[in-house]
């Protein structure tokens, strides 16, 4: 029963896969152990028990003492809920920012502000489909189907952490982002029919939005020049850029002017040899018509 008295299905660990801190993760373990503390500040400054708490907050009383003490990521609704059950008005909510964040892997972690800071985005993907194009399910049944398996915690952290990079699309300013994109990724049926549908249904929609071109690169070219795999151009407000390739610099992060130029050279002649964004989009709803 919560302090309102509403019943309330408590939410246990078992409820809550991908929540896990790393412990590898100095940053994330230090942000979610100041964050725990302050929680746990402010529950016993008002005098509430962990199990009122919990009550109080959905969660069982075991979970509240793992966040507490450092050893859970808290959900951005239990900080909105621990601020307003424990009058800490808007400091703990204010917390969910640095706390989103640590749930993606330093990898991710790091990829995701560069995209944040990004005034334009050059993205050409000839694997599968470029992860910020992809639906949640896409995502899920790509995890899936990797080996060794990944764990359910693992898929979860990877699927959250995916699914935030989404938000450079609702950025404003809006940047400018342009993607290409291997005709064979968009016929493969990852995650079955219906799946694969919806996320035809996905690039249409984002194809539409002003800052952002979706082109697809037909199978039948001859004369490629995205052969050297994956290419990721990204260029800030001050002029600067970093860019990756999987076939040039060993396909390690580049800010070095003349590199970048290469990188660039590279993505623009894949551009040119794509199909247009209009033609692009004919193409994606002929396929969806075959599905």
């Amino acid at each position: 029963m919560s302090v309102d008295g509403e019943v309330r299905q408590l939410r246990t660990e078992a409820d809550e896969p991908g929540w896990e801190v790393d412990p590898d993760d100095e940053w994330g373990v230090a942000v979610v152990a100041t964050v725990g503390r302050q929680l746990k500040l402010r529950r016993e400054a008002v005098g509430m028990r962990a199990g009122e708490f919990g009550q109080a907050v959905g969660y069982g009383e075991d979970l509240v003492y793992k966040i507490e003490g450092g050893k859970r990521i808290p959900r951005p609704e239990y900080l909105d809920m621990a601020d307003e059950v424990l009058g800490a008005g808007g400091l703990l909510a204010a917390m969910k920012e640095d706390v989103a964040k640590v749930r993606y892997p330093k990898r991710v972690r790091e990829i995701a502000k560069l995209e944040s800071q990004a005034v334009e985005a050059g993205l050409y993907s000839n694997h599968n489909v470029h992860g910020l194009l992809q639906t949640e399910e896409h995502m899920r049944a790509l995890f899936d189907a990797w080996l060794p398996a990944y764990s359910d915690e693992e898929t979860e952290r990877m699927v959250a952490a995916r699914m935030a990079r989404r938000s450079i699309f609702e950025r404003s300013p809006a940047p400018t982002i342009s993607f290409v994109q291997e005709e064979v990724t968009l016929r493969r049926p990852v995650g079955g029919r219906m799946v694969w549908r919806r996320q035809l249904e996905r690039l249409l929609e984002l194809g539409e939005l002003r800052n952002v071109s979706v082109q697809v690169m037909p199978t039948e070219v001859e004369d490629h020049f995205g052969t050297g795999g994956l290419i990721e151009v990204l260029k800030f407000p001050d002029g600067t850029a970093v860019g990756r390739s999987e076939g040039a610099f060993s396909g390690r992060p580049v800010t070095d002017p003349k590199q970048i130029r290469i990188l660039d050279l590279r993505y623009s002649m894949i551009r040119a040899q794509a199909l247009t964004p209009r033609e692009s989009r004919a193409f994606i709803e002929q396929m969806l018509g075959e599905t």
